[in-house]
């Protein structure tokens, strides 16, 4: 299925190309760093790097691909981030790696566990919970 199926996000702001493998509690996505996307333009000229706040949408929005179609319909939205933690650089060229598992879901709160790689390192690891909420 494709990753505009499952989630709203479009470009330019969306950060998963490509789902590799999907299953039940888990999913492992990827996305390819062209160098022509906008954030580049500002950050930063001449040492182009990838923003963290970016690496962490992407991880989020791999979560939101693992839990389409689960539980109630509605908007996903992140509602806490935790153990934070930049490991590398991202830049252009780069493809990220992403893999994201559901740990445990309380009502309408599924709280996850995210890593990306880059050539098998990891560069940001992270844990964040996300609500489903009825679109109004």
């Amino acid at each position: 299925m494709e990753v505009t199926q499952l989630i709203p996000q479009r470009a330019p702001f969306l950060f998963v190309d490509k789902i590799v493998e999907r299953l039940d509690k888990k999913i492992l996505t990827s996305f390819k760093i062209t160098g022509q996307e906008d954030f580049f333009k500002g950050h930063f000229p001449g040492n182009p790097v990838m923003p963290g706040v970016l690496l962490q949408e992407a991880l989020f929005q791999s979560g939101a691909c693992l839990l389409a179609g689960e539980g109630d319909a509605g908007l996903g939205v992140v509602t806490r981030v935790n153990n934070v933690k930049f490991r590398g650089l991202v830049r252009p060229g780069d493809e990220l790696q992403m893999e994201v598992e559901l740990v445990e879901v309380i009502s309408n709160a599924y709280m996850m566990k995210g890593k990306t790689r880059v050539n098998g390192k990891i560069v940001v690891a992270l844990d964040f919970t996300c609500a489903s909420i009825s679109e109004s």
